[in-house]
């Protein structure tokens, strides 16, 4: 080919081939080259250099835009990915945005950069552009376009412009459209998808071959490079995203269950709330059907260790099985809210969340933080109110526990990532260094949010990890700046979206942002705060991750979603009112065995799916159960797991459940995966094995009443599943007693030990 174009003949004007070169160098008509060549009795390849020996200008009115059509070429094909051009220092001495979020960076390091080789306007063909993704030239990235092709043509045409950096009156890219953006699939079954590009001056544009697709839920309906959408026979939901340059808009493709359900079904399902009604329309547009509710004893177990992180004693399932009033559910739920246990049990949760590194900031610190939040729990706090004194704290960190918050994050950069993420949803760390991959944050967001912190004093020794001893205070400072790490630009405080809030010179930026990030018309705040009491209770979250709210991450159920924040809104932000409209929910009490029209979902809530317990759960409910008590390090005799203030604090079985590494940074969220470790620890704990036998716990004192092993046996199935045996368990359990050479005290151990190392136990049902 290169010998061609150095002994090529420029064609005659107005020739077969020049006539052709003309119409095929400005993209017109790339399929007329086997025409000419047949007719003109030449190889293909020869008059294809013949054809890129010519030159013929391009009419301005017809030169392709860089940002509208050269970017979303480099972008379709993953040259500006991150395992591309687009990482970090480039690839091969040439470096792209990721994405292309930057479009004057690529076009200067096209231009300008080696002195401009990697562009020929006069002879295109020799442009590096060009030869090297069409493998006419060693490509690390191989072949990537086809020269026959259209984005080829694009390509070639820019250059021979004089690769112009935006045509005269061009219009922006505004938003793009995805159609159908709801598709109902069959099994087995496909749809091509078309993705529009909408512009500033009214005009669309068909971009489907030049838009990137991908799909949440694969294994329901998975997507191709070409836009099409294939199913299987799985029944669910999958949120198929399009991506164009920046932007991204999301069809939802459902595949519901084969064999219509009759409409009375769901309209005779018991709703106590709005929280049934939206769960049951979803399950009639999957043609799912709920699970029969949970027998009293699963429902009594699990709102007792969701609400206050324990199993009931056996006296208080005894209780409650035996009461017949039919709204003793709800009178439960009441009371449980009530019990000093809930603000402990949720205050450690949150805890995980914003509880720093002992190491880094300081024992004392740490217990003062943990303090602030229990007390925040106790006093049953607006979660709005709780957040906006988090973000504007001020005082000292021995003094206010909530400024501990400043002293373990110290760079405005560090607080924009935690505050995004815990308070909004919104993970703001991709757009540190460049464009969100999967959102419309860019760097100018996140530096413009990082500038509400900017003016943050603190006044004392500061850090010295790993003692940290002294006391810091925080303050707001009278001066304090951040930079765009690109342009060096100074960032003024600005909101992720919305309206700024007023700032004076003498005010602290932090009030403001507080003030816009727990406002009502900011829809995360509730959403993501909903979403994440909600995984809590219902094991898995509207959206996955729970803190993760965006458009290419929609959540199973979105009207539901919103109806949940606008309840947490409208009763004043309080938790409590929030997990009572969840625990008092049809679909709460639902059991978790499946039926025929159920069994594979695992999103949509038409059954409840059971939880590993936490270990603070399961080592308080062992204590209660076995009639014994802990003894932890730095802690007050009596002391209960759900109450420790540290992570440092020594606990071999909180370590094999799952408590978090102290030198993990927050927000730390729990695995609820089991393992081998934890299923060889309630086997062999030396420490369990003394619970169970020791001379003062609950063992030896039923060894030593006059109770009949069938009583015995009921007393321990309640404390232990908060039910009583069935009659072959019973049977089979008191066997044990009526063996010969048994031992009472022996056997109660025993079986006690035996029903602590269940499933049933282990797992919330």
């Amino acid at each position: 080919m290169s010998l061609l174009r150095r002994q090529a003949v420029v064609p005659k004007p107005g020739s077969v081939v020049a006539t052709f070169a003309r119409t095929w160098v400005s993209g017109r008509c790339p399929h007329v080259l086997a025409n000419v060549a047949t007719k003109m009795k030449l190889p293909l390849t020869i008059c294809l250099a013949l054809c890129l020996t010519v030159s013929t200008p391009v009419r301005a009115e017809d030169a392709p835009d860089f940002e509208i059509d050269v970017q979303p070429i480099f972008t379709k094909f993953g040259c500006n990915a991150g395992a591309c051009h687009g990482k970090q220092r480039g690839q091969n001495g040439f470096q792209l945005s990721l994405l292309g979020f930057d479009p004057d960076f690529d076009f200067d390091a096209l231009s300008k950069e080696s002195r401009g080789r990697r562009l020929s306007p006069s002879q295109p063909e020799q442009s590096l552009l060009l030869l090297k993704p069409t493998g006419l030239a060693p490509h690390g990235g191989g072949k990537r376009l086809d020269p026959n092709g259209a984005d080829f043509a694009t390509l070639r045409r820019w250059v021979l412009a004089g690769t112009p950096r935006a045509m005269a009156n061009a219009p922006k890219l505004e938003r793009i459209s995805v159609e159908p953006s709801d598709a109902m699939l069959g099994a087995n079954s496909q749809k091509p998808l078309k993705v529009v590009a909408h512009y500033s001056n009214g005009t669309t544009r068909e971009v489907t071959r030049l838009a990137q697709f991908q799909s949440n839920e694969s294994a329901i309906a998975a997507v191709n490079d070409s836009g099409v959408i294939s199913t299987n026979t799985i029944t669910g939901e999958s949120a198929v995203m399009a991506r164009y340059m920046n932007l991204i808009a999301v069809c939802t493709a459902t595949v519901p269950l084969p064999n219509e359900v009759p409409k009375e079904v769901y309209e005779k399902l018991p709703r106590k709330n709005f929280i049934d009604e939206q769960v049951w329309q979803k399950l009639a547009r999957l043609r799912l059907t709920p699970s029969e509710p949970a027998a009293d004893h699963t429902y009594l177990r699990r709102v007792f260790i969701d609400i206050i992180g324990r199993g009931p004693t056996a006296e208080e399932a005894k209780q409650f099985l035996d009461d017949p009033s039919p709204n003793k559910r709800e009178a439960l739920v009441d009371h449980l809210l009530a019990q000093p246990d809930y603000a402990e049990h949720w205050a450690t949760k949150w805890a995980d969340l914003l509880r720093p590194n002992p190491y880094h900031v300081g024992i004392k610190s740490v217990l003062n933080y943990d303090a602030w939040i229990r007390d925040a729990f106790r006093k049953n706090k607006p979660y709005d109110q709780f957040v906006r004194e988090l973000i504007s704290a001020k005082g000292g960190t021995w003094r206010n526990g909530s400024t501990n918050m400043f002293r373990d994050k110290r760079q405005p950069e560090e607080l924009t990532t935690i505050v995004s993420q815990l308070f909004l949803g919104i993970r703001l760390e991709c757009a540190k260094c460049h464009h969100h991959p999967f959102e419309k944050w860019a760097q100018d967001d996140f530096y413009s949010f990082a500038a509400y912190f900017s003016r943050i004093g603190r006044k004392g020794t500061g850090i010295s990890a790993p003692i940290s001893g002294s006391e810091e205070f925080v303050f707001t400072g009278k001066s304090g700046q951040v930079l765009h790490p690109g342009t060096q630009k100074v960032m003024e405080p600005r909101p992720l979206f919305g309206a700024p809030p007023a700032l004076s010179a003498d005010s602290d930026p932090r009030d403001a942002l507080a003030a816009w990030v727990t406002s009502r018309d900011n829809p995360f705040f509730a959403q993501v705060m909903v979403n994440r009491i909600w995984t809590d209770l219902m094991e898995r979250g509207l959206v996955e991750p729970v803190d993760d709210l965006r458009s290419s991450n929609p959540p199973s159920n979105g009207p539901l979603l919103a109806a949940l924040a606008a309840d947490f809104r409208d009763n004043g932000y309080d938790i409590k009112k929030l997990i009572r409209r969840i625990t008092t929910s049809h679909v709460y009490g639902l059991s978790s065995i499946p039926n025929d029209r159920n069994t594979s979902d695992t999103r949509n809530y038409s059954r409840h799916y059971r939880q590993r317990l936490r270990g603070e759960v399961l080592l308080d409910s062992i204590s209660q159960i076995t009639g014994t008590t802990d003894t932890f390090a730095a802690s007050a005799p009596g002391t209960r797991a759900k109450e420790l203030w540290t992570v440092r604090i020594e606990s071999l079985f909180l370590d094999a459940f799952g408590r978090p590494d102290e030198n993990q940074d927050p927000p730390c969220e729990r695995t609820s995966e089991p393992t081998v470790v934890q299923v060889l620890h309630l086997m062999n704990s030396e420490n369990l094995y003394s619970k169970v036998t020791t001379d003062n716990g609950v063992a030896a004192q039923l060894a030593k009443t006059d109770l009949t092993p069938a009583a015995v046996v009921e007393s321990l199935y309640l404390s232990i599943y908060a039910r009583r045996p069935t009659d072959a368990e019973s049977k089979n359990a008191v066997g044990l007693f009526e063996k010969e050479g048994s031992i009472r005290r022996q056997v109660i151990e025993d079986l006690m030990w035996a029903l602590l190392n269940t499933p049933e136990f282990v797992f919330k049902d």
